[in-house]
């Protein structure tokens, strides 16, 4: 026999507890607690609503400096080259060619970004930035050139006047 069973089979007496206790306080209950919906769209705020809105609706494809592609690019939108393609790029946006990345191919886009190396000929682009580490051997038709001090140019440039935009192109064809 247990010590503690013989007291509490003695006490048969006793009361169990309220199953509901009194509250502590005499005014009415509180309400229960229901939070408020987040909104789940962002407010974006008027710096970045008026920055650029056309440039967050377009996007850029990237050829990462790992991967060696040989085709053909046609579409709109930006593109970016860090690795190496051989073909043709027809854009309705830009060319970024990173430093180290490789291009062999006729080039048509409305901005025209070189830091790494380019074998073709640039056509109807409204502009054309050759950086200080980027290599151009081809010819370019553009109305402006842009050659950094170091760049490497070696072609022919027909720069300026209304022959060169790219819509102007398209409209005569």
């Amino acid at each position: 026999m247990s010590m503690w069973k013989d007291q509490l089979s003695g006490k048969k007496d006793a009361t169990p507890p309220p199953a509901d206790p009194a509250p502590l306080r005499d005014g009415p209950a509180p309400a229960p607690f229901a939070p408020e919906p987040i909104a789940a769209t962002p407010v974006p705020t008027p710096a970045l609503a008026t920055a650029r809105p056309a440039a967050a609706a377009i996007k850029e494809s990237l050829i990462a400096s790992d991967l060696t592609i040989e085709g053909k690019i046609e579409g709109t939108g930006h593109v970016r080259i860090a690795g190496k393609f051989k073909g043709d790029v027809n854009v309705q946006g830009d060319l970024t060619i990173e430093q180290g990345a490789r291009l062999s191919g006729g080039v048509k886009a409305d901005k025209v970004i070189i830091a790494g190396e380019l074998e073709g000929n640039i056509e109807a682009a409204k502009q054309v930035e050759l950086l200080a580490s980027g290599a151009l051997i081809g010819d370019v038709k553009a109305n402006t050139l842009t050659v950094a001090s170091g760049a490497r140019f070696r072609g022919q440039a027909d720069v300026g006047g209304e022959g060169n935009d790219r819509k102007k192109d398209s409209d005569a064809a």
